[in-house]
């Protein structure tokens, strides 16, 4: 039986992790196919303006949230899990933090590029830009929407 602030742990890590997966869910679904209509240079435009905007204060609490609450709930309540709970959270941790590497690794590497771009080539810009970066946001996307399922799995 978990005590109540491993269940709060828990609880909060399924809330931050699903508003989290439905922010990368929207950019996945709506945002880029959006985007993807429009001109090198409206493209190139939005996606640096996005950018300046997206690791707002509110932004960076769940981005920080996604890992410390999963966290917080696995070692409060270190032998307090069942064969199920343990497992699937420690899964969760996992598959946010690898999100999180290809974040730091790969989209804002390429965000940093387009931000120093400005002013040049947008075709080649955007080139250099859009389909490596939707292929690292669809795999962080995958990521954080397995540690949702997996957090709700353990609650």
């Amino acid at each position: 039986m978990m005590t109540a602030m491993t269940s709060l742990f828990l609880v909060l890590s399924v809330i931050v992790t699903g508003l989290y997966a439905g922010i990368m869910l929207t950019f996945l679904i709506a945002i880029m196919p959006g985007l993807a209509e429009l001109t090198d240079e409206q493209f190139t435009a939005a996606m640096r303006r996005f950018n300046e905007k997206v690791p707002g204060p509110l932004f960076l609490v769940l981005f920080l949230g996604v890992v410390a609450l999963p966290a917080a709930a696995l070692f409060t309540g270190l032998g307090e899990h069942d064969e199920v709970a343990g497992p699937a959270l420690a899964g969760a941790l996992v598959c946010v933090v690898a999100g999180h590497l290809v974040t730091i690794a790969g989209n804002i590497p390429l965000n940093n590029a387009l931000a120093t771009s400005e002013g040049g080539d947008d075709t080649a810009a955007r080139q250099a830009f859009e389909p490596r970066w939707n292929t690292f946001h669809q795999i962080r996307t995958a990521f954080v929407l397995a540690a949702c399922v997996l957090l709700a799995v353990a609650l």
